[in-house]
């Protein structure tokens, strides 16, 4: 593990990397920082380019980037205008919009940067330290274990997802048939393509991936128009000092800590994290009335965890196959794309790849900081654009990134499919995340499963309780499952006693 670790840092000392990733961050502020383009609208459309480049050296580093900098952006208009550019930085409103107000927007945006970048640069460091062990046990698994790691992926994903349980369980079942399409994987004989050449080799995940995450956040953003927003605060005031700085540091750290450990748990996500830090900061304050008042410490812990986040979801989705949101699905998606499959196999196949893509990430973060403070004032000019002027580049790029990939004119189709799906699945609350992972792990889950019954022969009941690891596995994912049907069925009842009151 070792070697791999030190081989990824050599592979990830590229300039055409550090390139890539650059270009990634500045689009992923410029979506963060425009209302209403979220990241994951921003990943989504962008996908081709990734898998277009080929390598993924430059291909992943590139889509980390705009994740990065999507987090980050999203502050810019949530103190610049009180509008949340992201999910993520609706607490940052709290007190960066106020500080806005009262003459001091510049202070705001260095304090959002700073605590972003330290956060985001101490949980990659803390992520690559957790993966090693973490790769080193996976290592050992084989075809059974294997199955039960991505049967309880597929179950987690679904009861995490937003909505009632069986929503999620229905998302998945459709997810799974999905990525039945196509040649079987042992007899290569043809299933579910109704006579069409085209499915043979089943869907294909970028029409896929665009059409049920982009094209519906596309769909409500023509629906909102260019709703009228408040002034803009203007970049007067001076920055953020080292005194403030060091006085938010004890803030920092401890969103930091609290936006890792919510990175490591499926489901939770950013936003989570951000009101999670907002409020331990308040309570550890000894003057929480001056939060929500223009605090400084409240800008620093909310964009402090919510940024913290991004590394450690890595941990799950690499070594389990889990991704803990939409955004991570995509990278996900990104990964098989380019050759690389997330999950026990993953680091035994491509460990130095997939070491240089985490030192890449880590060394993200000083680049980040750079870009930040230049672009500061550009993006401060961003929130004015009207939507009206962006949305025909973005569905250009959801159309051409789409047919550039395979140049088949049977993904356009693919896509508005997908879309039309994505969008009748939002309008009737149902998450498409789970329908994602069936569609992606469904045919290795299908794989590892077919390979264990070959391997069991008569007795598959007997080779799974002789086979340790694969009993661990499935001992290990039973309770886990258990709680959390068990805490999403708690959630539901109390949610239905309140409306009932």
């Amino acid at each position: 593990m070792l070697d791999a670790l030190l081989a990824g840092f050599e592979a990830a000392m590229r300039v055409d990397t550090f390139i890539w990733m650059s270009g990634g961050l500045l689009l992923g502020m410029l979506m963060g920082a425009m209302p209403g383009f979220t990241t994951t609208m921003g990943m989504s459309v962008l996908m081709p380019i990734a898998f277009l480049v080929g390598d993924p050296l430059i291909g992943i580093p590139f889509l980390i980037g705009v994740y990065k900098g999507g987090i980050y952006g999203g502050s810019v208009p949530a103190i610049l205008i009180s509008m949340p550019g992201t999910a993520a930085s609706i607490v940052t409103v709290f007190d960066g919009a106020v500080l806005a107000r009262n003459g001091q927007p510049r202070k705001a945006l260095d304090m959002a940067l700073v605590a972003s970048v330290i956060s985001d640069f101490i949980s990659d460091l803390l992520t690559i330290a957790l993966i090693i062990p973490v790769a080193a046990i996976v290592l050992s698994f084989g075809p059974p274990e294997i199955a039960a790691i991505m049967f309880m992926s597929l179950v987690i994903v679904s009861v995490t997802a937003t909505g009632p349980v069986l929503k999620g369980l229905l998302m998945l079942g459709i997810g799974l048939w999905l990525g039945f399409v196509g040649a079987d994987p042992f007899s290569a004989m043809a299933r579910y393509t109704f006579g069409t050449t085209e499915l043979y080799d089943g869907f294909h995940l970028i029409p896929m991936l665009i059409g049920l995450f982009a094209l519906p956040e596309i769909f409500n953003a023509v629906r909102a128009g260019d709703r009228k927003r408040g002034r803009v605060a203007s970049l007067i005031g001076e920055g953020l000092t080292r005194k403030e700085l060091k006085a938010s540091m004890p803030t920092i750290l401890r969103s930091t800590a609290i936006g890792t450990a919510v990175g490591l748990v499926p489901g939770l996500g950013q936003t989570v994290a951000a009101m999670m830090g907002y409020i331990a900061a308040k309570n550890a304050s000894k003057h929480p009335e001056t939060f929500g008042k223009g605090e400084l410490d409240g800008v620093a812990a909310a964009e402090a965890a919510n940024n913290a986040v991004n590394g450690p979801t890595m941990v799950p989705l690499l070594t389990l196959g889990i991704p803990g949101d939409n955004v991570t699905a995509l990278l996900l998606g990104a990964f098989m794309m380019q050759g690389l499959r997330p999950g026990p196999t993953l680091f035994a196949t491509s460990g130095p790849v997939v070491f240089g893509i985490l030192i890449a990430m880590l060394f993200a973060n000083i680049i980040f900081y750079f870009i930040g403070r230049a672009t500061i004032p550009l993006f401060s000019r961003v929130v004015t654009i009207k939507k009206s002027l962006l949305i025909p580049m973005t569905i250009m790029l959801a159309f051409t990134g789409t047919y550039l990939a395979r140049s088949n004119p049977f993904d356009l189709i693919t896509l508005v499919g997908f879309g039309l799906v994505g969008l009748a699945a939002k309008r009737a609350s149902f998450d498409v995340m789970p329908m994602v992972m069936g569609f992606i792990l469904g045919r290795e889950l299908e794989y590892s499963f077919g390979q264990t019954v070959s391997l069991a022969g008569d007795s598959l009941l007997r080779f799974a309780f002789t086979e340790r690891l694969g009993m661990t596995a499935i001992v290990i994912a039973t309770p886990i499952i258990g709680t959390l049907l068990g805490m999403r069925m708690s959630r539901l009842r109390r949610q239905e006693v309140i409306r009932g009151e």
